[in-house]
């Protein structure tokens, strides 16, 4: 079995600090986003399907949070609640109004 891009389980890393620090607004509005979708059968083991599936660019150019709110896109477009259509019209309405 081949390992996963993301799988970095065994492999040298250096050490890891723990550290506390702000989120910022978006991040916290995903991790509620998540957290409500669990509420309404989201599970782990789609989440990390779906993070697990993301391109190995763009995997290593995301942040933890970018990672979430890009599975659960897909999620809510896997299960048809949204379309991709949808989700790029409110995309760039939403980038509309952060240009004006």
């Amino acid at each position: 079995m081949r390992r996963m891009h993301h799988d970095m389980g065994g492999l040298p890393a250096g050490k890891v600090e723990p550290v506390e620090h702000s989120y910022a607004d978006w991040e916290q509005r995903v991790d509620a986003l998540v957290m409500l979708m669990r509420r309404h059968g989201l599970t782990v083991d789609e989440s990390r399907k779906n993070i697990e599936a993301l391109p190995p660019q763009d995997y290593d150019r995301m942040s933890y949070y970018e990672r979430w709110i890009a599975s659960l896109a897909q999620t809510l477009i896997q299960r048809g609640i949204i379309t991709s259509d949808e989700l790029g019209r409110k995309m760039a309405e939403v980038e509309q109004r952060g240009a004006g």
